[in-house]
């Protein structure tokens, strides 16, 4: 994958915060496998808790600012999210045209206050459409590598384009859709895994476009041939099945949230084939 550092205008840079008050014990991506096992055990939804369908409780993220210690390989990354953030974002408004308001990817570590709730890192990326930016923790990329098999920086780049896919979402009205069904007594789980499939097939959307030489004069990522088995791999090894394995060793379908892996790998390759967003209609399928 090739990309052009651009600067850091899609990025909100909270590494030095204190996250809130959150203790700074970083969880990393076994966290979140732990937080699902309680969800399917119990019956109660902890990822809500943390994550992104928790009720807004503040007007924007916050923290109390402080030194950052970083790496040159860190600050590449961040230059590297930066990149693949304005490149999905040159995208969408290409294909929404004035429908389409910016987002920022707000990079913290360990925990993170934003209008969705207190979220720590474990929980993995996720989108507030309180406040409608994209939260990371850049831990989760070596997470995504080590523990889940899925290397390569178009991994990488799917998850963030998979994160802007809510941002679509939030948009175009299909998230406030979806949670006045959940409220109105609709299967809650059913009706998440066809928003993150669809998600899913947004990000394929935009690599179908960063495939194309030359379409988007502002693009900043050109991918390479082997890229897209890269996305299938990440879309694979964070399907819910793949992670209740890992967890609990069985799988459990009327608990899955996001997809089972061989959903999100059909819906990411859907889009990355299309290029069209209308070929996501996860909801009519």
């Amino acid at each position: 994958m090739r990309w052009t550092p651009s600067g850091r205008g899609n990025i909100d840079d909270l590494r030095g915060s204190s996250g809130g008050g959150i203790g700074r014990v970083p969880l990393g991506i076994g966290g979140i496998l732990v937080l699902l096992v309680l969800s399917w055990f119990t019956g109660i939804d902890f990822m809500s808790l943390v994550g992104n369908n928790s009720v807004p409780q503040s007007d924007s993220a916050t923290g109390t600012s402080g030194p950052v210690t970083t790496t040159p390989q860190e600050e590449e990354t961040m230059d590297f999210v930066n990149a693949v953030m304005e490149d999905t974002q040159v995208t969408w408004d290409q294909l929404l045209g004035g429908r389409y308001q910016r987002t920022r990817a707000v990079v913290f570590r360990d925990a993170v206050q934003s209008t969705c709730g207190m979220a720590e890192s474990a929980v993995g990326p996720f989108y507030c459409p309180g406040d409608r930016k994209v939260y990371l923790d850049l831990s989760f990329f070596d997470e995504l590598n080590s523990r889940f098999g899925a290397p390569g920086d178009f991994a990488q780049a799917y998850v963030l384009a998979h994160e802007v896919g809510h941002h679509i979402q939030t948009l175009t009205g299909v998230e406030s859709q979806v949670r006045q069904r959940q409220a109105q007594g609709g299967d809650r789980n059913a009706l998440s895994v066809r928003m993150e499939l669809q998600a899913d097939c947004y990000a394929g959307v935009w690599g179908f476009h960063a495939n194309k030489s030359g379409r988007f004069q502002q693009g900043k990522v050109e991918l390479d041939p082997d890229d897209i088995d890269e996305g299938l791999r990440a879309a694979s090894a964070i399907g819910d099945d793949t992670l209740q394995k890992r967890s609990t060793g069985r799988v459990m379908p009327d608990k899955f949230t996001h997809g089972s892996a061989a959903q999100r790998v059909e819906w990411f390759r859907r889009g990355f084939s299309s290029g069209d967003p209308n070929a996501c209609n996860t909801f009519q399928s």
